[in-house]
């Protein structure tokens, strides 16, 4: 039973779509177990270009069958113009599983989650503003609708009234907005129900069998490790577990069924939104980092903040997330430095601190310390076998290998799905 994690191992962004791509020809099954459409890859294919935001890579594998597990919230409106997209360029996805279990966005969550943003002012997380939040929070306050519940108007309206209560005094009397109708809510709710039919399933069941039948299934993670609403750069993180753990609780495949982690980190460190970023370059190497990266969100727009590669994160990812294996992406965009400097620890208040600091206060305050390694100008694209790679860009990727603590097993050397140096079978 090879069931493979695959998550980003720093804030997200890492290029965990191109991973999960080049493995869909070898998995029978790929899944989102977490998080909503405020993740986003970029996944190349021949000449064209797809961007996910709510979909599992998967999906652009005729022979993988896509699911969406419990663990992820579903904007209905997003994932139908999402699968409208992609059939309008001849993708089939017929195949596609959803949850019963997964929660709704409902236009509630959204409007909640802009309007607290905005009061924020100064003190705001940074959020995408598309309800992801507010809708686990409804989760976990068990006032949430889920996608069954499209299936029983009463009931549907019952969870409506019961999340509706609390909300419309939230919206009128703080933030001076205008009352939401129940009615109009379940009406557009329902209007979903015979559109999503087709894909809706005890996905929790088909998992669980494909794995005993010796199928493989891989489990991918949205955001990073560093936005785990557990585990990462709190609260400047996303409102679920995009860490290995995640994978179980959001598929409903127990631990002792996984078989390999894989973690994605991307060749420097980028993040979106506020919170702390030790290597965050403001001069001209993150921009060019930027712009030779093409770093902007694909879902959100906006364009990402760039730094130097942090081998403390990458340590860290790896003991939370029990990796095994690391990819590593974008090496290419480092062509052209002649020294690349790459953070081995942090100086905070005078003290070395090489392992990542478990208070808020230390974090914030954390200096990166640096290692300069030898940078190479060859163009790298083209290379099929690390032997190919220049003798620098060799060196600088044993580096991170011994810095982080777990082997590069492939290396991204380019956006393509065949720009890719396999040193080590992931299956």
């Amino acid at each position: 039973m090879p069931a493979l994690v695959l998550l980003g191992a720093q804030w997200g962004d890492e290029g965990k779509g191109k991973a999960t791509d080049l493995l869909g020809g070898s998995v029978d099954y790929v899944v989102r177990y977490q998080g909503g459409n405020n993740a986003g890859h970029t996944v190349v294919v021949g000449d064209q270009k797809y961007a996910l935001h709510l979909l599992p890579s998967g999906i652009l594998t005729p022979e993988c069958t896509p699911v969406i597990g419990n663990g992820v919230v579903v904007d209905p409106s997003v994932l139908l113009s999402e699968l409208s997209g992609l059939n309008e360029r001849g993708v089939d996805t017929s195949k596609l599983l959803i949850s019963g279990n997964a929660h709704i966005i409902t236009p509630y969550n959204v409007t909640v989650d802009k309007v607290t943003e905005r009061f924020l002012g100064k003190r705001k997380i940074g959020t995408t503003g598309r309800g992801i939040g507010p809708t686990y929070a409804d989760k976990i306050n068990r006032v949430g609708i889920r996608v069954q519940d499209l299936y029983d108007e009463s009931i549907l309206t019952q969870k409506v009234e019961a999340a509706l209560d609390v909300k419309n005094q939230i919206l009128t009397k703080l933030y001076n907005r205008r009352a939401i109708a129940v009615e109009q809510v379940v009406e557009e709710l329902l209007a979903y129900a015979d559109k999503l039919a087709p894909y809706v399933a005890d996905t929790v069941l088909v998992l669980n069998q494909a794995l005993d039948d010796d199928k493989v299934v891989l489990f991918e993670g949205g955001q990073g490790t560093l936005l785990d609403i557990d585990h990462g750069t709190y609260p400047f993180v996303t409102s679920s577990n995009p860490t290995a753990g995640g994978a179980c609780t959001g598929a409903g495949v127990g631990p002792t069924k996984i078989s390999r982690v894989i973690g994605i980190l991307k060749a420097y460190t980028t993040r979106v939104g506020a919170g702390p970023f030790p290597t965050e370059l403001f001069d001209e190497d993150g921009e060019a980092l930027r712009r030779i990266g093409g770093e902007r969100g694909v879902t959100t727009g906006r364009d990402r903040r760039c730094g130097w590669f942090d081998a403390v994160i990458a340590r860290y990812a790896t003991r939370v997330n029990g990796l095994t294996d690391f990819f590593l992406t974008k090496l290419d965009v480092l062509t052209g430095w002649e020294q690349i400097p790459v953070c081995v620890a942090y100086e905070i208040d005078g003290r070395r601190v090489e392992e990542l600091p478990y208070s808020q206060t230390d974090f914030h305050h954390a200096k990166p310390v640096y290692e300069m390694l030898p940078g190479w100008s060859e163009d790298i694209s083209k290379a099929k076998s690390f032997s190919d790679l220049p003798k620098n860009a060799q060196a600088y990727v044993k580096a991170l290998e011994d810095m982080s603590g777990a082997p590069i097993s492939a290396i991204g050397v380019g956006p393509g799905r065949d720009e890719t140096i396999e040193i080590n079978s992931f299956i």
